[in-house]
């Protein structure tokens, strides 16, 4: 019957489907563990990337804590030292093996055997804490280096399991030598040390490739609880675990017990005494511009910042004695080009340290109002045309003028210096808030301003010092925005002034606002701020006294001083006009030399407060006089009092105030 060829085809065709019912599930198979095998590879290569981003191997040479970072004073006088205490990396190969040994015995004895992750010693730490032994701890020190470079310090399973990946990412990228140079580099020892080098040299005076065995012992020892265990502070704990580390190292082989008997308490060196303040207000705002300038390293770093000594002495004296009482005070004082010279963000730092130059968002009352009569400047006025002064009888919004002094009309420069509150408003309501919004972004002000709302004119929205002062540096440069630094300025180059030409006033603009700011120092609201030398300024006072602010600038020098409470409560009577111009006089004259001009008040120029409701205010009396010898009594509405006489032929007024009692003489004439 095989002779039919019909019949070796029904043959071979069973031999067939016999032969795919088997051959078909193994191909099935191969295909799903292909498939299995593609996936598993696929997620490897997600996790690589991963780790590549979140883990980059270079992270793991840099300092976990920033390094140390010195701030000079312009003159080169030590202001301030901020960060932590590294030094340079070390190279496990150049140590001495009595020091990689010390810290493997007590942290990883199996270091050098396996991958990352110990589970002989997790199973160890495990058993110790379950049944109540001594704590231990289960992690490498390939773990500790992927904790404490790549990690928070946060306790769960997520961080731990991305702690375990890290380190076997780190196994199979460097070598066991890499990995523990890494580790010794960056590991906190105590005191603000970090790293093996730094730590040497801070308590034993020597570099690490010099460390005797005891010392090595002994520093091994901070790593578990470097705070605990710091010598300086707790020599006797720090002894006792150094003991712990060398019986580790005898049980390891390391050492011998009679090299561990011979191992003498090491002897401390500690030569670096750091008597500078680790913050001022100043510093604390320059940090974060000088760790930019610095960059990443291991190194220590001196900076020079732009703060004058002199003029921060001066500073700190003309506030010291302005007879504050409860309330806080802030300055800041600038060049025109925005380098910060002098900073004081409250009375004491050390009981608080919030800036209040710099953090503090209040209210700045009529200074604000230099952006709407710039407005109305840009729009074609000048400072003899003429706005209405009459009580504003009209609409929601109805400020008053302090003391109820209006008038039918008022010039522009006679409203902006005795700070006429109706006619800023009337003015503010003429250029539209949008243009003098406008005017504020343009000058540098970059706080929320509040559209559609007219007591904006009054200075209702809130901004911090520093930026409106460098507003005024913009008006006094005429070049503007102007950026507060701390740093020095490189001068331009000529592809800077062709491309960035930057913003400023107009020839007619910039003259017309000065003389504003000089009618308001001279013959307004801020006389109490006159100098010898010309000076442009402008005071304001919040709502119910919260805020007293007088912001000017003489020559090349721009000053803002604000004084209010912390809670915002009510001054006592403090108006811009009064203390804060005070203290600004008082820094301008020791700073510049120019001693306070005569007087060029008309007695019958009425004072006006310049805050955006003030009730209460004392008109200032002139020029009183007592009996027939030529003696003046001037009340200075509820600021103080003056006695002008002659002593010797020589003008001198006699003051009493919240500063005190004091005394100035007018220079005598040439004879």
């Amino acid at each position: 019957m095989w002779d039919d060829p019909d019949d070796w085809d029904n043959a071979l065709g069973a031999i067939d489907r016999a032969t795919d019912r088997h051959v078909q599930p193994r191909r099935n198979r191969w295909k799903w563990f292909s498939r299995i095998v593609a996936a598993i590879l696929f997620l490897f290569l997600l996790l690589v990337a991963w780790l590549a981003v979140t883990a980059p191997l270079s992270k793991s040479l840099e300092p976990i804590a920033p390094p140390q970072l010195t701030l000079l004073a312009a003159d080169g006088t030590p202001i301030a030292r901020n960060g932590a205490i590294v030094d340079q990396p070390v190279d496990v190969s150049r140590l001495p093996d009595h020091v990689a040994e010390a810290f493997l015995a007590i942290e990883d004895r199996r270091f050098y055997s396996h991958w990352g992750i110990d589970p002989r010693g997790i199973a160890r730490a495990t058993w110790a804490n379950v049944t109540g032994g001594a704590p231990q701890g289960g992690s490498t020190i390939t773990q500790q280096l992927a904790k404490f470079t790549f990690l928070t310090p946060e306790r769960s399973m997520t961080r731990k399991a991305r702690e375990m990946l890290i380190a076997f990412w780190l196994e199979g990228w460097l070598t066991k030598d890499e990995i523990l140079s890494r580790y010794l580099s960056n590991a906190y020892f105590g005191d603000n040390v970090y790293g093996l080098r730094a730590a040497s040299l801070h308590y034993f005076y020597r570099q690490p490739e010099r460390l005797r065995p005891e010392q090595a012992a002994m520093l091994a020892g901070l790593v578990q609880a470097p705070s605990r265990f710091a010598p300086t502070q707790h020599y006797d704990k720090a002894r006792k675990r150094m003991k712990m580390v060398v019986n580790a190292m005898v049980a390891a082989g390391y050492v011998t017990e009679a090299e561990a008997r011979s191992m003498p308490a090491p002897r401390l060196d500690v030569r670096a005494i750091d008597t500078l303040p680790t913050g001022t207000y100043f510093a604390d705002w320059a940090l974060p511009a000088a760790r930019k300038i610095a960059g990443t390293g291991y190194s220590r770093q001196t900076l020079t910042t732009t703060l004058d000594s002199r003029l921060q002495n001066i500073a700190r004296r003309a506030v010291g004695r302005a007879g504050l009482g409860k309330a806080q005070v802030a300055l800041v004082a600038m060049r025109t080009n925005g380098e910060v010279v002098a900073m004081i963000g409250g009375k004491n730092y050390a009981t608080s340290p919030f800036n209040r130059a710099t953090q503090a968002q209040r209210q700045p009352g009529s200074t604000f109002k230099v952006f709407v009569y710039l407005a109305a400047l840009k729009t074609g006025m000048g400072p003899d045309g003429l706005i209405d002064n009459r009580p504003i009888e009209t609409g929601s919004y109805r400020p008053k003028n302090g003391g109820g002094r209006y008038s039918d009309s008022i010039s522009l420069e006679d409203g902006f210096a005795l700070s006429s509150n109706v006619a800023a408003v009337r003015l503010f309501n003429t250029v539209g808030d949008k243009a003098v919004i406008d005017t504020a972004r343009r000058l540098g002000v970059t706080s929320p301003l509040a559209e559609g709302d007219p007591s904006l004119a009054l200075g209702t929205s809130t901004m911090n010092l520093l930026e409106l002062t460098a507003a005024y540096a913009g008006i006094a440069a005429n070049a503007f925005p102007v950026a507060p630094t701390p740093f020095a300025q490189k001068p331009k180059g000529w592809f800077d002034w062709l491309w960035n030409w930057g913003n400023s006033l107009s020839g007619r603009n910039h003259a017309a606002i000065e003389k504003l700011l000089s009618s308001a120092v001279n013959r307004g609201t801020g006389r109490a701020a006159r100098l010898g030398a010309p000076a442009f300024g402008k005071t304001g006072t919040s709502q119910d006294y919260r805020d007293a602010l007088f912001i000017g600038y003489s020559g090349d020098l721009v000053v803002g001083v604000w004084i209010g409470n912390d809670d915002n409560t009510p001054l006592k009577g403090i108006s811009g006009g009064g203390l804060p111009a005070r203290i600004w006089r008082d820094f301008m004259v020791q700073a510049t030399g120019k001693a306070s001009a005569p007087a060029k008040i008309k007695p019958s120029e009425p004072i006006d407060s310049d805050g955006a409701v003030i009730p209460l205010d004392i008109p200032d009396v002139e020029n009183i006089p007592i009996g027939n010898s030529g003696v003046k009594l001037q009340i200075d509405g509820q600021e103080g009092v003056t006695i002008k006489t002659d002593v010797d032929g020589v003008p001198t007024d006699i003051r009493l105030d919240q500063q005190g009692l004091s005394v100035e003489r007018s220079p005598e004439p040439a004879r």
